[in-house]
């Protein structure tokens, strides 16, 4: 079987699940590999990705490694069978991977929430915005490459806009409201969007103002999206490395405690629309 040059993010999370499975069986490779009636490389290929497992193989795997969640082995079963090319696709060898990885997450996705603390989200930005956030890139990018940033993250809007629109929940601090990474104007249309998103029946923007005692629950921001079942939610980071895929079951439980009391502290929607219309009068 041909390998993969680069797995995806998609592809490389099925083969991380089940290693997962495999070590909680307290199986080797090698020992897998005997129970499947391969050997210990094409088990290593599987868990990273570098090739596919069928269908029959699968649940083989699963049952020797004595899984007993169904929803979560036909999960497994459907990440596996997946051959969707989505639009993002067009995108492929224009950007970096990361780019294609968080469009396929978006497409999959059951549900996303996200606390942001400097930045609008990006599923919220203006064209003008994201422009602006993706110019103060060091080093800088051509002008091809910078455009190219735009209309992807323009592009990704379909997962809260588009026909399969999925349950969206936002935690905005005051200081990404009140960030001007370009103009006034520019600042302006981008609290009119914000709030024009939030009337959306699968939209919920809820905000923190910097006048809140004691808030010490969000240092940094978060994006968690739902899987198809809740051992295949992933937390999205963005560190000064790159994007980062967070998957373990001690840090998604962290991750879901931490929104959870983050969106306690916030204003209520309608209260939220008021803190953002004031704001906007203050441009």
């Amino acid at each position: 079987m041909v390998l993969r040059r680069e797995p995806t993010a998609r592809q490389a999370r099925l083969g991380v699940e089940l290693r997962k499975l495999r070590e909680a069986a307290g199986l080797t490779a090698t020992q897998a590999a005997a129970l499947l009636g391969a050997n210990r490389v094409q088990i290593s290929h599987i868990e990273s990705g570098l090739t596919g497992v069928s269908e029959q193989r699968l649940r083989r795997l699963a049952s020797h490694y004595a899984c007993t969640d169904a929803d979560f082995i036909d999960a497994l079963v459907a990440m596996a069978a997946d051959r969707s090319r989505g639009w993002w696709e067009e995108y492929r060898g224009l950007l970096p991977t990361s780019f294609l990885d968080l469009a396929e997450l978006d497409h999959h996705a059951a549900f996303r929430r996200e606390v942001s603390i400097l930045y609008v989200p990006g599923l919220f930005q203006t064209e003008d915005y994201s422009r602006a956030v993706f110019a103060n890139r060091i080093p800088e990018l051509t002008d091809e490459e910078l455009e190219l940033r735009v209309s992807h993250r323009a592009a990704r809007r379909v997962v809260i806009e588009g026909a399969a629109r999925v349950p969206y929940e936002v935690v905005l601090h005051e200081a990404a409201l009140r960030m001007r990474v370009s103009d006034r104007a520019a600042s302006r249309t981008q609290l009119a969007r914000v709030l024009e998103l939030s009337e959306a029946d699968n939209v919920t923007v809820r905000a923190i103002p910097f006048d809140l005692d004691n808030f010490n629950r969000a240092g940094s921001s978060m994006t968690y999206v739902g899987g198809s079942t809740a051992k295949l939610d992933t937390v999205v980071r963005d560190t000064p490395h790159g994007t980062v895929f967070v998957d373990s079951e001690a840090q998604l439980t962290s991750y879901r405690a931490r929104f959870r009391r983050v969106e306690a502290v916030s204003f209520d929607p309608d209260r939220t629309r008021d803190f953002i219309h004031a704001l906007a009068k203050e441009l």
